[in-house]
């Protein structure tokens, strides 16, 4: 079977050509990534460590699910296209074990050359990967990729179990082919939706609702986490792709609906088209579902938790002004800025300082996190923190505020903690916050919070204060001290902005990803498909359409499959936005959940750039020679 399967790939190189390019092109980032992360360990810990990881991580696995969604869906359509080629081994005397082994080694071989040509391509990439890092600013400076040669192996056996997992059921309903499918020639598709697919798509479904209700039960924050909202679209996004055979068809005759009435012919025959040749319109659709889905559900949640940490934060802040102590802030004239402006009459303030403590938990384990060491009192009078339980004006030496997540969350509580310079005591909990974000911290006095340094000093006017007067001299003793001065809606606006340059980037890169995968499995599947539809293209020929008539009606066609995919693709992340709304309801965040629909939209002009072309060449090759003689094969 093996020489079978050599001389299969040999005919049909030409309709496997996406399959090699998507698999060599993820194993090549696999590996330019994972060379990435080698080299990440010889940053200093901190922040641009932290943002590596997220960033080639991120981008590694949507390149893997993409790639594996091209290859399955690419071998799945060619199966269905070969059954009768399939049949006529099984009338040659091939058993069922026979042909899926042709297929799987196939696949295999395929598999073996592009991870090959992956590696290859991966190591000579990876040092342009990391200079180009440097360059957009997600990588400190003097950052390189590593040089170890696990990374080449994991991308090399990543490659080959994404080729053979994703043609696994096609094997398997290959092997399913009968004898007589060799005489098989119908051109509606008929059992498109197997058990084994039902299963899947319910399967993943069933999943993707429980992971969101089980969040939303326990846990709400983990759904506004990075990893949640980069990984969890991937199982809705495979559910639908699975069920595109079942969702396309009703969608299509809706968005077909005005334009078989605005003509003659072009808008009924693309519908027709369309609805009866299901698994074609599946293999077109699903990467534009892919792509809109993904790009919907990743900008959508980087938008919606900008705008919720935003929203937190105006809630929880009643100042009206904000100072920032300058360069001079540990000198003496930085020292004295507070109580500087405590001498200016109609001021509350509340000068605050960052510090990490370490929390005892029960069982022992010591776990830091940031803190804010604040003045009770004026704390109290600044803010509007989220209280569940106790008071934030009770916070004394003696006590401590805490957020929810804690295990020791009981007003009263002691709780042992570890001050910043090693030192141990035990704290009593005046007050518990909610959790929100995760930014609602633990406050704690000045004293046990031993070398903090002042960093922001909320200010707010009191009630009858000459409003200008005072603010003239707030900004005169602030510019005294080399401090710096801004309302509060200016604060926000700077410290939690809308468009994050680093996620925006690492954003791209992830979309920049899966629109290219997308442009691959549109241009390879839409080559297969119209090379398959000679005959029927030919009858339309021979039935008076012109040339002309016939690549508008193919263009017409896919363009309104690519339609359908993006409408579906909008719907799952409108899906998955859903679960962060409600997370964000849980949580008693007030936020706006949008559909970026400017990404949206640029991703669906661009499958749509990439379809018409390819639609339209494919279809005047297609067309080539003359008609009597296409329908003869």
């Amino acid at each position: 079977m093996t020489r079978i399967a050599l001389k299969s790939l040999r005919a049909r190189w030409t309709s496997l050509t996406g399959a090699f390019v998507a698999l060599a092109l993820g194993v090549a980032l696999t590996a330019a990534m994972t060379l990435g992360l080698a080299g990440v360990p010889a940053l200093p810990p901190g922040e641009d460590a932290v943002v590596l990881y997220a960033v080639l991580g991120t981008a590694s696995g949507v390149s893997t699910f993409v790639s594996a969604f091209v290859v399955a869906s690419t071998y799945a359509y060619a199966v269905a296209q070969r059954r009768r080629e399939l049949g006529l081994l099984r009338l040659a005397g091939a058993t069922p074990a026979q042909v899926r082994r042709t297929v799987l080694t196939e696949a295999l071989l395929l598999g073996t050359a592009a991870s090959a040509a992956g590696c290859l391509t991966g190591r000579a990439g990876a040092p342009r990967l990391a200079a180009q890092l440097v360059t957009a600013g997600m990588a400190p400076p003097g950052f390189t990729a590593g040089t170890a040669s696990w990374p080449l192996y994991a991308a090399f056996a990543t490659g080959l179990l994404v080729a053979l997992g994703g043609v696994a059921v096609a094997a398997r309903r290959a092997g399913r082919t009968g004898p007589l499918d060799a005489l098989r020639e119908a051109d509606v598709d008929t059992g498109v939706m197997t058990a084994g697919r039902w299963a899947w798509a319910a399967g993943l479904l069933l999943t993707a609702a429980a992971v969101v209700a089980t969040a939303l039960a326990t846990d709400p924050g983990r759904l506004l986490a990075r990893k949640t909202w980069t990984t969890q679209p991937m199982l809705l996004i495979s559910a639908c792709a699975l069920l595109t055979p079942v969702l396309t068809p009703p969608l299509l005759r809706l968005l077909a609906w005005l334009p078989a009435r605005l003509t003659r012919c072009t808008g009924r025959l693309a519908r027709e088209g369309a609805t009866t040749g299901l698994r074609r319109t599946g293999a077109v659709a699903a990467p534009v579902l892919v792509a809109v889905a993904l790009a919907g559900s990743l900008a959508g949640a980087l938008q919606t938790v900008s705008a919720a940490r935003a929203a937190e934060a105006r809630a929880q802040s009643a100042a009206d002004y904000v100072v920032t102590p300058g360069g001079r802030g540990t000198g003496a004239a930085g020292a004295g800025l507070p109580d500087a402006l405590r001498a200016v009459p109609g001021l509350v303030v509340s000068p605050t300082a960052g510090t990490r403590l370490s929390v005892v938990e029960p069982d022992g384990a010591v776990v830091a996190t940031e803190a804010r060491a604040a003045d009770p009192a004026a704390l109290a009078v600044v803010s509007r923190l989220p209280v569940l339980a106790g008071s934030v004006a009770a916070l004394d030496d003696d006590g401590v505020v805490l957020p929810e997540e804690w295990p020791q969350h009981t007003v009263g509580q002691r709780v042992p903690v570890v001050r910043p310079d090693g030192s141990r005591t035990t704290l009593r909990v005046t007050a518990v916050l909610r959790d929100g974000l995760g930014d609602n911290g633990l406050y704690v006095t000045a004293r046990n919070a031993p070398g903090a340094v002042v960093d922001r000093i909320d200010v707010r006017l009191l009630p009858g204060a000459d409003r200008a007067g005072t603010d003239a001299r707030l900004r005169a003793e602030a510019r005294a001290h080399g401090a710096t001065v801004a309302t509060r809606d200016a604060w926000l606006a700077t410290a939690y902005p809308a468009d994050n340059r680093t996620a925006r980037l690492r954003s791209a890169l992830v979309l920049g990803l899966a629109l290219l995968y997308t442009g691959i499995a549109l241009a390879n599947t839409l080559v297969m498909a119209t090379a398959d539809r000679r005959p029927e293209l030919a009858v339309l020929r021979l039935t008076g359409a012109t040339r002309g008539q016939v690549v508008t009606l193919v263009t017409a066609e896919s363009l309104l499959v690519v339609t359908a995919g993006a409408v579906l693709g909008c719907a799952v992340a409108g899906l998955n936005l859903a679960g962060m709304h409600g997370a964000l309801a849980v949580l008693g965040v007030s936020a706006p959940v949008p559909l970026p629909w400017g990404t949206v939209g640029a991703v669906t002009a661009a499958a749509a750039v990439i379809t018409v072309p390819c639609a339209a060449l494919s279809t005047v090759w297609a067309l080539r020679g003359r008609p009597v003689a296409a329908v003869a094969r």
